[in-house]
């Protein structure tokens, strides 16, 4: 029964660390389209601007927020991850254990 309760616990932190995999990602890409709207907000007129911010068009993203975001899912997903290796390792070695216990079955 051991061996099913690990397993199940480690399914659901694959699934947890999935989806932090997914929000740091989303993080990430948001960083990367604040540098590209940094760039633009320097290259286009004032007047653009600010239309584009109205239209929703250009975003008042906080840099250093979504840096601070990034770092701390890097960091939960690395946790979890680590955990996640734990459990593993012990799934493997108790499915070991189970094995060995096994009586020996015959050839013939």
């Amino acid at each position: 029964m051991r061996a099913v309760d690990l397993a199940v616990f480690a399914d659901a932190l694959a699934g947890r660390a999935g989806a932090l995999a997914a929000r740091l990602e989303r993080g990430r890409d948001l960083i990367r389209q604040a540098a590209i709207e940094r760039e633009a907000r320097r290259s286009l007129g004032a007047e653009t601007v600010a239309r584009l911010v109205e239209l929703g068009v250009l975003s008042r993203a906080d840099a250093r927020g979504l840096h601070a975001e990034s770092r701390r899912l890097a960091a939960d997903l690395a946790a979890v991850e680590e955990l996640q290796a734990w459990v593993e390792a012990r799934l493997f070695a108790e499915r070991e254990r189970e094995r060995e216990s096994e009586p020996a079955r015959d050839a013939a």
